[in-house]
């Protein structure tokens, strides 16, 4: 197999957010900078002053932090891209992280940019609508193992939301039921119980109502079959026909995000080297803790790109 097919892609989620995230590279480079000002022009409000200069309280909303992400890890892609030779780096395969796998579609030609833009703000909207309808929130149970979570969600009436990597598990659901859960977990064994700063139940049933409008929305946005394969976070494999796409991305919504299946799928299309596109490296450390010897790269600012840029194209 040909070292540049050694390579997978994968794609920031949510929470992976902060102030200046993107500045560095919209003033270096005039592609990265159109970019921006594109999806200004898409979303009718100012994106890009809401990445460089906040203010934070903006930024973390959903409705703004899901296309901003979606955006600068956009962005972060083009630039590595422009930087290689033709072929280098080009990935074996890609994955997201929940609003990453939109990214991820993107980056294989499956979304355009401009209506990736539009389907992440209005998810975050959607989502934003539920969370405000029922009081929810989400635990990371950190040192048990996955299955003994699974039935502690089962007792305690909430649902698994991630299973980010051996060892960390995410629950979610109705907040009244999450102090039962993190008690049961710690009776358990579990290391750590870590309530997360969210604003609901994601990736739970309590999503269903945001995930009905995304149906309806997506009814209309033009898709198209991955040039490379793209991992689904319900399945865990290769997204296929455009229609599949909208089913399993609705799906997706208020399933458990299956973040250890999709790193073994891209293993098992041979890569042995993950590129983390977006602000912040979350990815990379969950990744290390599923595919050990793994090498790790990841493109956020310029200097990251400048480094990435050297190791692909050696």
């Amino acid at each position: 197999m040909a070292e540049s097919n050694r390579t997978a892609w994968v794609c920031a989620g949510q929470g992976a957010q902060f102030v200046g995230m993107g500045r560095d590279l919209a003033e270096t480079l005039p592609a990265c900078r159109a970019m921006f000002e594109q999806a200004n022009a898409v979303l009718g409000f100012d994106l890009a002053r809401l990445c460089f200069e906040g203010p934070e309280a903006e930024l973390i909303k959903s409705n703004i932090c899901q296309p901003a992400i979606f955006a600068v890890t956009a962005v972060c892609a083009a630039a590595l891209r422009a930087r290689l030779p033709d072929g280098a780096g080009r990935p074996a395969g890609l994955a997201g992280l929940s609003l990453g796998e939109w990214t991820a579609l993107h980056l294989a030609g499956a979304v355009r940019y401009e209506d990736g833009l539009k389907i992440l703000e209005a998810r975050g909207r959607f989502m934003q609508e539920a969370c405000e309808a029922q009081a929810g929130g989400m635990l990371s149970v950190i040192g048990l193992e996955a299955g003994r979570v699974v039935e502690i969600a089962a007792a305690a009436g909430v649902e698994v939301a991630n299973y980010n990597s051996p060892g960390q598990t995410v629950l979610s659901g109705r907040r009244a039921a999450l102090p039962a859960a993190e008690k049961m977990a710690k009776d358990a064994g579990a290391k750590r119980v870590v309530p997360l700063s969210v604003a609901g139940a994601y990736h739970s049933s309590l999503m269903q109502p945001a995930a009905e409008k995304l149906a309806r929305l997506l009814e209309s946005v033009p898709l198209q079959e991955p040039a490379e394969p793209v991992m689904s976070n319900v399945t865990g494999r290769a997204h296929g026909a455009p229609d599949e796409i909208r089913r399993l991305m609705v799906r997706q919504v208020t399933s458990p995000v299956n973040w250890i299946a999709c790193v073994q799928s891209l293993e098992q299309t041979g890569a042995q080297r993950y590129v983390e596109c977006g602000p912040g490296r979350v990815l990379s450390g969950l990744i290390k803790r599923i595919a050990a010897g793994a090498a790790l790269v990841n493109v956020q600012d310029a200097p990251s790109l400048e480094r990435a840029a050297a190791e692909l194209a050696g």
